[in-house]
């Protein structure tokens, strides 16, 4: 359908070399998109741009420290040098570390808020010119099910998640006179590097999931392809500042 149409449209996808957000980039890709994978490893961003080729996308990889305002910058010009435009931002980099809140050093947990969410901020920073001169954007954060529940074991990232959403709202009400709508997806349990390490650590959790989960699964990174295109196509142009839980019925059930 031409309302989900992105062809001709660029994405840059931080995290974007596996796990949800190269589940997003590939039903972006299948959209019509041009993907720029954005991550901290060559090796990986370039398996994930061969991926994205054999699909029949135009993308290319850059090396990002989200942290460093610096580095976020050079992302969008690599990204106009290599496409020419920035249409949509998926902010997906993520950390996370499992322990009781007694236990974090306190830089362990500015290490956590400042990937999380003050490199959202930093990356929506700085696409913001480029997306005022086309004349609008989208911007998809990424927040998670602490987003809405808390966990003993993972304080810092709970409070970046919380925190993200309300970042998105704010932006939202400020972007929304330059037609840049920002939305967040509220990933439930999906089978990631990050969840099966927690599966690992948190005795019980798997089992958890599945008694909770109406959809009777964990879910995939290619659970976020279709919300990624609704999000960041025409079809989403009157939706900002949402939270949008993609979860199999987690978050409604009991």
């Amino acid at each position: 359908m031409k309302l989900f149409d992105l062809s001709g449209r660029v994405a840059v996808i931080t995290g974007g070399n596996g796990g949800i957000g190269l589940g997003m980039g590939r039903g972006l890709a299948g959209a019509g998109a041009g993907v720029m994978v954005a991550g901290r490893n060559a090796e990986k961003n370039a398996a994930a741009v061969a991926e994205l080729e054999a699909l029949g996308a135009k993308a290319a990889a850059v090396e990002v420290d989200v942290t460093d305002a610096e580095s976020c910058g050079a992302m969008v010009a690599r990204t106009l040098a290599a496409f020419g435009r920035v249409d949509i931002l998926v902010n997906n980099a993520g950390i996370g570390l499992r322990r009781q809140p007694q236990d974090y050093a306190l830089e362990e947990w500015h290490r956590v808020l400042e990937t999380n969410l003050t490199g959202a901020f930093t990356c929506s920073q700085a696409v913001y010119p480029q997306m005022c001169r086309q004349g609008g954007g989208k911007i998809i954060n990424i927040g998670s099910m602490l987003s809405i529940f808390g966990a003993s074991f993972s304080a810092p990232y709970s409070a970046s998640k919380g925190g993200i959403v309300q970042l998105g709202k704010s932006l939202a009400i400020a972007w929304a006179e330059d037609n840049i709508q920002v939305n967040t997806v509220l990933p439930g349990w999906i089978n990631t590097e990050l969840t099966i390490q927690t599966r690992k650590d948190v005795s019980g959790l798997h089992e958890r999931v599945l008694a909770r989960t109406p959809a009777g699964r964990w879910g995939e990174p290619e659970d976020h392809a279709g919300i990624a295109v609704f999000l960041a196509s025409a079809a989403s142009d009157f939706l900002t500042g949402t939270a949008i839980p993609v979860d199999g019925g987690y978050s409604i059930s009991i």
